[in-house]
């Protein structure tokens, strides 16, 4: 039998430092021009050469301000700051590719779901099909106040609205317009076919939408639908709602229970198990030979910046860790902000995470794990994560940027293709849900979204 070819993403941010702090400062890295057109059309065409289904753009609404109590050492290191809008910028890439999906952040926390509903469909149609909805609740306290809020909801609370805010998308998504409701009959002068336009009529607790979608649907009618939420609650809202799961933990092992714990709650509740991808976070260092890419990643790590590293964990986890000293082994404390972020370093059974220890880790691929070596040896690792955690691909993260992307098409990609582990692209370009391994481009019969 043929192997199952894994499917890949690159991830990303319209950002100067993602995942990988200080290594802006590399002599082979470009990200100075994260703010041009010119750069994320180029890397679009790359990662599409390489057989990557997506870019899939991160987003926060909010700077990372934990770290030292305001925003200064995000601005000094270039921690997910300055940051541009990833909605905006996905038609122009769109149009440099042919077959590359676009999966795009934004917050049932922050956005209105009636004009969301909008942006997405326009995205639908732009792309042809293109576009995914990384579905997140947001987990910043400068995010919240910035937006005129006191501060965050509340952990759960955010998922609970969060449920009620997907009920609004698909109503307007699936069930407003109809499928030939366009019928641009000039001798009838009917352009839109009013019997088959419908009212949303929803009265929630958080939502009140009694109009009707503001568009037409796109390819998808609903985009393909990411969550990442590894709390339990945002387990939850995962087996509820998503399509693709991305999950971000520096061992296999533990990423399996999770990928199992998953699957039986989708079966309980109704869901193929089968039907949802499951994508795990890796950084790749990559050489034509070992000793290059190890002497590589020596050369990154005197690149690295100690206090955006600690920038970023203040960030994900709302803990400022600015007044500890670097032996300090990091509290397990209460946070409405990004609980799995904190729980990998407070309760990992095989170490105490010193302050120096979450630094050293986060420096180079954030909290995924890091993959060293050549073409073969990365394959190798990539299959062995695939084998022990049960995943169907992974998003890849780049430490200097775009050059590891070019690495990954010009080193890994052919292995990938030799071993048979890198599905080849159909003629006719698919919607982003079909490359994924929908039965078709709409959302699967038994999806909560389609049964309403």
């Amino acid at each position: 039998m043929p192997p199952t070819p894994m499917l890949f993403n690159a991830f990303d941010m319209l950002v100067p430092v993602h995942q990988s702090p200080g290594l802006w400062r590399h002599p082979d890295s470009r990200i100075a021009e994260f703010d041009t057109l010119a750069y994320w059309t180029e890397l679009s065409r790359t990662v599409e050469d390489a057989g990557f289904s997506s870019l899939f753009l991160a987003d926060v609404p909010g700077v990372y301000d934990v770290y030292g109590g305001d925003g200064d050492a995000a601005a000094r290191g270039g921690v997910q700051y300055p940051l541009l809008d990833p909605q905006v910028i996905v038609p122009a890439l769109a149009a440099a590719t042919t077959h590359l999906g676009f999966g795009v952040t934004a917050s049932v926390t922050y956005e209105a779901p009636y004009l969301l509903a909008r942006r997405f469909a326009t995205l639908d149609h732009l792309t042809g099909g293109r576009v995914a909805w990384n579905i997140v609740t947001s987990y910043q306290d400068s995010a919240a106040r910035n937006l005129g809020m006191q501060g965050q909801i509340p952990h759960d609370e955010r998922y609970d609205r969060a449920d009620e805010y997907m009920e609004v998308m698909y109503e307007l998504f699936e069930r407003s317009v109809e499928d030939d409701a366009v019928v641009a009959d000039a001798d009838r002068g009917v352009f839109v076919d009013p019997e088959k336009v419908h009212d949303v009529d929803h009265a929630g607790r958080w939502f009140s939408v009694p109009g009707r979608m503001l568009t037409h649907p796109g390819p998808q009618r609903t985009p393909l639908l990411f969550q990442a939420g590894a709390s339990a609650r945002g387990q939850q809202f995962a087996v509820d709602h998503a399509e693709a799961i991305f999950a971000i933990t520096s061992r296999p092992e533990k990423l399996a229970e999770q990928v199992t714990a998953t699957r039986e709650q989708l079966s309980a509740a109704g869901r193929d198990p089968a039907s949802v991808r499951f994508f795990a976070m890796v950084t790749i260092v990559v050489g034509e030979t070992e000793d290059q890419a190890r002497a590589r990643l020596e050369e990154y790590r005197e690149h690295v910046d100690t206090e955006a590293a600690l920038t970023l964990f203040g960030g994900w986890t709302g803990v400022d860790l600015s007044d500890l000293a670097e032996d300090d082994v990091i509290a397990d404390v209460q946070t409405e902000a990004n609980q799995s972020a904190l729980a990998m370093f407070t309760k990992d059974p095989e170490q105490r995470w010193t302050v120096r220890d979450a630094a050293e880790f986060i420096s180079i691929g954030g909290r995924g794990p890091l993959i060293v070596g050549d073409p073969a040896q990365v394959v190798d690792e990539l299959e062995r994560w695939r084998d022990v955690a049960d995943v169907d691909g992974f998003n890849v993260s780049a430490a200097v940027r775009p050059a590891d992307f070019e690495r990954f098409r010009d080193l890994v990609a052919p292995e990938l293709r030799r071993r048979g582990l890198l599905a080849e692209r159909p003629e006719q370009p698919l919607t982003l849900r079909e490359q994924l391994g929908g039965e078709g481009p709409h959302l699967a019969a038994e999806h909560p979204g389609r049964r309403g």
